[in-house]
């Protein structure tokens, strides 16, 4: 980690997972966080999904860096959890899943997962395992423009369990969607959960078994 701290301020180069490239000057590093900006906006991507830094070769950036970071305080120590604490209430862009990202805002930090509020999903839950990056909205925007009084920022009101687990436990014998339905065998009425698996009776009537690990996002239809 000392050794990436010698190119803050550089522009770099980060390959995360997925394939998914990011060229930014590095702002800050954390144990496990990294924050780049691209020229416009500022990249939180937690260490686990980098795959390799470089210095970047042709510098293109020109605009100047701000001052003042989104979510935290000068000299504060960075941490992914810290960030998404402090994130809440704050409209942001996450990416989980796919090509596919997601608007809305952090209502709650639990000890693996996050509980997100999308005016398009409505509540969410988000393996924090699995969120590759996020980005805070840079103006007053709202997420498609919508009123404020559309998208009010409140806490979930909705009894939270610690676990990612223990949470989709709560939701036996109704419909689930996993992973935004980006398949149609992660749609369905949930039957179980033990020992990291998932029983899922799909839309033909079939059991589907899924294993939880690999669960990005829950959301109830």
């Amino acid at each position: 980690m000392e050794r990436i701290r010698h190119y803050i301020g550089v522009e770099v180069e980060v390959e995360i997972s997925g394939k998914t490239t990011f060229a930014g000057i590095l702002i800050d590093t954390g144990l496990d966080v990294i924050i780049l900006f691209d020229g416009q906006q500022f990249l939180y991507i937690p260490l686990l999904h980098v795959h390799n830094l470089k210095e970047k070769n042709l510098k293109e950036i020109t605009a100047a860096t701000p001052e003042s970071l989104p979510f935290q305080n000068e000299n504060e120590d960075i941490s992914y959890r810290k960030v998404l604490n402090n994130a809440k209430g704050r409209f942001l862009e996450i990416f989980v899943t796919g090509n596919r990202s997601i608007h809305g805002y952090v209502t709650n930090v639990l000890n693996d997962y996050i509980v997100f509020f999308s005016p398009v999903y409505k509540t969410m839950f988000v393996s924090m395992q699995h969120l590759k990056w996020l980005t805070p909205y840079t103006n007053q925007l709202t997420p498609y423009t919508l009123d404020h009084d559309k998208l009010p920022v409140v806490p979930s009101s909705i009894s939270l369990h610690r676990s990612f687990e223990d949470q989709l436990k709560k939701y036996k014998n109704q419909l689930v969607v996993f992973d935004m339905g980006d398949h149609p065998n992660k749609v369905g009425v949930l039957k179980n959960v033990s020992s990291n698996i998932i029983e899922l009776i799909t839309a033909n009537g079939e059991s589907m078994f899924l294993k939880m690990s690999h669960i990005k996002t829950i959301h109830i239809p």
